[in-house]
């Protein structure tokens, strides 16, 4: 054998020597520290390198064979080979998961339609005057590019072979670009949509849409702390992130903007219109005047489309047939109560009690008793009804006024346009045409896809079935779809997807084999016997899960760990869409946390051979302390995560 196996094999057995050594002895062992033993050997042979899926499908098949030995040793087997079935079938069967082969798709699509270079391009132009722009640059394009792919490996790859020597040649220290390229090509598993989260949503059984609309606050939060963190970083210490040389900002103009810009005015509006409507512009081209003019014009057209959407919206008439449905329902409710009081005294009176024990009413009394209700009630109704079938119409009919925060928002974004196009210079229309044909198209499928499924237009699934559409269409009209894309993308989409699919059965498997053990009652017994409070519990729990992520990947932890921890929340009053917000912010920390940092190996296989390892590691360590001080924040105000979804699902 190898050596490798022998050290693994060595190191659990060891486990297993320390297991009966600390657990209670063999006569009062119990089924559920079998549990707790499986649940050490599947760490320990996860870290030691063996393949999670098959290690937990192993190790659950074992350990159900024991439990139902342990109750009919007749019907063991067969009983362990029908749960591995049923198990299987389940995943199979789960709407939620056929999501992932069509996020990844559209992923894998992206990432070959060479969008990145000219987007981090065009980012280093237009933020060339905040400090750190390199840096900031990168943290940007990394999160805008791993939401759209949410693939962290090919994000942090592609931005090591593109930022990376960017900044040390800018001068920028090895630690900070190591970090900034490693933190943001992680943002892509928090922001959605998120592969990360649907997991999460199929293993703790929470609505995939609310987790979007939960992470999106979050994940934007955790994205401008880290750009905080490097601007002031290179105010604080300017020789780690130096300022960008003026040559590195010239933008080469074409030829007529050199002539508007000279002759008329250097400002993009008065220089264009009054090359259009003057003689002046002879030696410039009408065409591209108003070519570049309808592009100026974009954000103007694009904020009077979103205010005037939004202006209908809010002063749309209430529907009228709503309330003459709640008016004439009442009053039918009304005359059903009466008929079933008729109904009542009619039955009383032709089935009277028969075990003679209550004394028969009077004809008289009868009589009063029926005549009373059905006369006064219809005197009272009659008028109530009419009038409002009537007099509502006309006044629901009519438009609503706007709200003055209505108002209030139409001033700030004129007053934001005023100041955008005082300032709009052609250099800056030459880094705006950039971003047209790098970052929009790449923000507004992310903004289409996102939205339908946040909005409930669509499903995850039908949402990522139309985002793997329009990766397609990304990849044709920068022409980069041909059959070995096609083919490549294919291929990986179903390996990713078959790794994903065999992981989930491993921990269907696992999660009954611990649960007929009677290890998840051990652990809540031990939990709930500590007397902890719901803020200790939640301390405890996000403690554990940032433990767990230096050994461990966010896939292990969610399908091994989540289902221990999710059954303890209603006892501590946690909503599990908060819990699981707090576990996404958490879970970056699995690809940031030596020694399994993948981001950082990622980075260190196209890094130039004098960066080291641990220089990516101490890049990555301030951007961590980040991330546990957003965990804090999303914990101290709970609205970051919960006002979006019970906005759009109260």
């Amino acid at each position: 054998m190898k050596k490798e196996v022998w050290f693994g094999l060595t190191i659990m057995a060891l486990v297993v020597l320390s297991a009966f050594v600390l657990l209670p002895a063999p006569s009062e062992m119990t089924n559920g520290h079998l549990g707790l033993l499986m649940l050490a050997l599947v760490v320990v042979a996860i870290m030691l390198g063996f393949p999670t899926a098959f290690t937990l499908m192993g190790m659950g098949m074992i350990f159900a064979w024991i439990a139902y030995k342990s109750q009919n040793p007749d019907l063991a087997v067969q009983q362990t080979l029908d749960l591995m079935v049923q198990r299987a079938y389940s995943v199979m069967s789960n709407d939620v998961l056929i999501s992932i082969p069509l996020f990844v798709f559209m992923g894998y699509l992206i990432e070959r339609a060479n969008l990145i270079e000219k987007l981090f391009k065009s980012m280093h132009l237009a933020m060339a005057r905040v400090p750190g722009s390199l840096a900031v640059a990168t943290i940007v394009t990394c999160a805008i590019f791993a939401t759209a792919t949410g693939i962290v490996g090919a994000v942090v790859t592609l931005m090591g072979l593109l930022a990376l020597p960017a900044m040390l040649r800018a001068g920028y220290s090895v630690q900070l670009s190591a970090g900034a390229i490693t933190a943001g090509g992680c943002l892509g598993i928090l922001i959605p949509p998120s592969v990360m989260l649907i997991v999460y949503g199929a293993t703790a059984g929470v609505s995939v849409v609310k987790l979007y609309a939960g992470a999106f606050f979050p994940g934007v939060m955790l994205a401008t702390l880290y750009v905080l963190y490097v601007v002031i970083l290179a105010k604080w210490k300017p020789h780690m992130a130096p300022p960008m040389s003026a040559e590195d900002r010239i933008v080469p103009l074409p030829a007529f903007a050199q002539v508007v810009s000279k002759d008329i005015s250097s400002t993009v509006l008065p220089g264009l219109i009054g090359a259009i409507k003057g003689k002046r512009n002879a030696a410039v081209p009408m065409r591209d005047l108003l070519n570049h003019l309808v592009i100026a014009l974009l954000p103007l057209l694009a904020v009077a489309a979103i205010m005037g959407t939004i202006y209908l919206k809010v002063t749309a008439p209430l529907p009228v047939e709503a309330v003459e449905g709640v008016v004439a329902m009442g009053g039918e409710l009304a005359d059903s109560a009466e008929t079933e009081e008729e109904s009542e005294s009619v039955s009383g009176l032709a089935e009277p009690e028969s075990d003679g024990l209550q004394k028969p009413a009077d004809a008289t009394e009868i009589a009063k008793a029926d005549a009373a209700p059905v006369a006064e009630p219809v005197k009272e109704q009659a008028p109530v009804t009419s009038s409002a079938v009537t007099e509502t119409p006309a006044a629901e009919g009519e438009r609503q006024a706007a709200p003055l925060s209505f108002w209030i928002g139409l001033v700030s974004c004129s007053v934001a346009l005023a100041i955008f196009y005082a300032y709009f210079s052609f250099v800056r229309l030459e880094i705006f045409k950039m971003l047209l044909g790098s970052f929009f198209p790449l923000a507004l499928m992310i903004l289409a896809v996102l939205g339908t499924i946040v909005f409930g237009l669509a499903t995850p699934t039908e949402a990522a079935a139309m985002g793997s559409l329009g990766g397609l269409l990304l990849a044709a009209a920068y022409r980069r779809l041909n059959f070995v894309v096609l083919r490549e993308s294919v291929y990986l989409t179903a390996k990713t997807s078959a790794m994903v699919c065999w992981l989930f059965v491993g921990s269907s498997i696992f999660s009954a084999a611990f649960a007929l053990l009677g290890g998840q009652e051990i652990i809540n017994s031990w939990v709930l016997g500590m007397d902890l409070t719901p803020v200790q519990f939640m301390i405890l729990a996000q403690v554990v899960i940032f433990l767990l992520g230096w050994p461990l990947e966010w896939t292990e932890i969610i399908v091994i760990f989540m289902p221990i921890f999710i059954p303890l929340l209603p006892h501590f009053g946690i909503d599990p869409l908060f819990f699981g917000l707090l576990v996404a912010l958490n879970l970056q920390t699995a690809f940031l946390s030596p020694p399994v940092a993948m981001a950082a190996f990622y980075l260190k296989g196209v890094s130039p051979p004098h960066v080291t390892l641990n220089q990516i590691f101490a890049g990555m360590l301030p951007f961590m302390a980040i991330q546990v001080f957003a965990i804090i924040l999303l914990y101290m105000f709970p609205a970051i995560g919960m006002w979006l979804p019970e906005v759009l699902y109260k």
